[in-house]
């Protein structure tokens, strides 16, 4: 077994009673052991303005932010779909983190896309704007097993957890997915 990969989870929704989140926490649960999750919270960063960054003076939880995310192996995205695409707190995290120009923090960090919607379509245009957005930032995203999850509100119970086996078997065939998808891709250490 290989040395345990840390990755950073990102939600894209901020509502208490988040189905997004709920799901997020699922697949933590039944992921391999070969990963370590760390939910990095992104509601209190600033909208990003490149001024800040130009002037050397970003906000402190752009930093803070930056300096969470960097050091991480892998990257996981779960969010649910707002007007057909991912929300605005989700865009303003992945801006955040891919500024100043040429010196993104996800940079190679492989990553997964998991949409969660109370629809049946499960996010598809969310997952697919969200996956155009990581071809620029050059994270290579796992495309098999794709993950849209719909009818979320029907598939957990009221403490959040999941009622149905067979969507528990595919989200662990997801993450198991995910764990392969890690080890062949994240960056190997260059030695100067």
């Amino acid at each position: 077994m290989g040395a345990q990969r840390h990755v950073a989870v990102l939600i894209g929704s901020l509502r208490k009673g988040s189905y997004t989140r709920m799901i997020a926490n699922e697949l933590i649960a039944i992921a391999p052991g070969t990963l370590a999750f760390e939910i990095v919270e992104i509601g209190n960063l600033p909208l990003y303005n490149q001024d800040f960054d130009d002037q050397k003076a970003p906000p402190t939880e752009w930093v803070a932010f930056r300096d969470r995310i960097r050091p991480m192996d892998a990257v996981m995205f779960v969010t649910p779909e707002y007007n057909r695409s991912v929300p605005g707190v989700l865009k303003n995290a992945i801006d955040v983190g891919s500024r100043p120009y040429g010196h993104s923090v996800w940079d190679k960090k492989p990553g997964v896309v998991i949409s969660v919607s109370p629809g049946a379509i499960g996010g598809f245009g969310a997952n697919h704007h969200l996956r155009q957005m990581l071809v620029f930032l050059n994270v290579p995203a796992m495309q098999q097993p794709e993950a849209y999850i719909g009818n979320a509100a029907k598939l957990l119970d009221s403490n959040g957890k999941l009622t149905s086996d067979t969507t528990r078997q595919f989200l662990r065939t997801i993450m198991d997915a995910f764990a392969a998808w890690v080890e062949r891709n994240v960056p190997t250490p260059s030695h100067a």
